[in-house]
């Protein structure tokens, strides 16, 4: 049995954490349960060594809370809400017997010692990101948006929206992060979401204030992240007069397609990486099923799930195994969705 576990933001209406079942044959989810205690969880983690599902509270001051995760879908809390010393965490991520999050609102990455058992302990350890960008209502100042572990384990990359950079951090003896290089972006972009291809080689950032995304090289041995090229994201899409905000990059399992969601149009967009990992080019666009697409990711069966937030519901796609394309399966209401992960 598969289960989907779906944050929503509870100061929109949301539940908390909903607990759903996973059609194998179709993909629909049944909602099962919801877990309230959690205010406004904007990001999940799964980590299936422990079954321990982590959740942010995206508030000020921030927390994270771990929990054990049942055969039945059933969470069980692992201890209290543990804070991160960091306002809005947006996303959060395990590596290493560390947890980290991206704080959006104090512009920080914060670590925190996580146990055999899945548990989580404090004092955190903070990385404070310094700088602002030419945007005055959103880069005043740093905005951490998304902390991610490279593969193998031996980086940490974060992405920075109000300071135009990714910054690729190693783990300090202590599990703080200390800065090891730092790769500046297009002024005013605003990076919001990065992914990795399977071969580890390339790297897609997403950026939130100039619908691009920037394809870059990712030099695992020294550490280093070199941007290559740029393309444009929905540019047919943009209504007259309208902005649109890209929200979550996503490469497909076999490494054949990379995919972004974008707010404003409500599309979910597909590039084939046909022509190379590091060529990526235009190969359709779907309706996200809903409003103001928050989440994108793979999920059993190879399926597409997409939390849209504003129009509060979960909706999913089978993919042709041949062009890419999403085709909508169905949805469900889940009231203000943030997130979605699956174990």
């Amino acid at each position: 049995m598969h289960w989907a576990y779906i944050g929503s933001f509870t100061s929109g209406g949301g539940r908390g954490i909903t607990v759903a079942a996973v059609d194998p044959a179709t993909g629909a989810l049944t909602p099962h349960t919801s877990v309230a205690t959690v205010v406004n969880p904007s990001s999940l983690a799964f980590a299936p060594e422990t079954r321990t599902l982590y959740a942010v509270a995206d508030t000020d001051p921030g927390t994270v809370t771990a929990f054990r995760a049942g055969a039945d879908g059933s969470l069980t809390p692992l201890g209290p809400p543990v804070q991160v010393a960091g306002a809005g965490p947006t996303h959060l991520a395990v590596s290493g017997g560390r947890l980290f999050t991206a704080n959006y609102g104090s512009g920080s990455v914060s670590g925190l010692a996580v146990g055999p058992d899945g548990s989580v302990t404090g004092p955190p350890a903070v990385l404070a990101h310094h700088g602002a960008g030419p945007d005055p209502e959103r880069q005043r100042g740093p905005h951490a948006h998304q902390v991610l572990p490279a593969p193998g384990g031996r980086w940490v990359l974060g992405v920075d929206l109000g300071t135009d950079a990714v910054r690729v951090c190693a783990p300090g003896p202590s599990g703080e992060l200390q800065v090891h290089t730092e790769t500046v972006l297009r002024a005013g972009s605003g990076p919001r979401h990065l992914a990795f291809h399977p071969d580890g080689e390339e790297v897609y950032v997403l950026h939130e204030l100039e619908p691009q995304m920037t394809v870059c090289r990712w030099d695992g041995a020294a550490g280093r992240l070199e941007p290559l090229a740029e393309v444009a994201v929905d540019p047919e899409g943009v209504p007259a007069g309208e902005r649109v905000y890209p929200s979550v990059v996503a490469v497909s399992p076999d490494g054949r397609f990379v995919r972004a969601a974008v707010r404003g149009s409500n599309r979910i967009l597909t590039f084939s990486l046909a022509d190379g990992p590091g060529k990526p080019r235009p190969a359709g666009a779907v309706d996200c099923g809903g409003v103001w697409p928050r989440d994108l990711v793979a999920g059993p069966g190879g399926r597409l799930y997409v939390a849209n937030e504003w129009s509060g519901d979960v909706t999913w796609f089978d993919v042709d195994t041949e062009s890419g394309e999403p085709r909508r399966g169905g949805a469900v209401e889940v009231p203000a969705a943030a997130c979605v992960v699956f174990a």
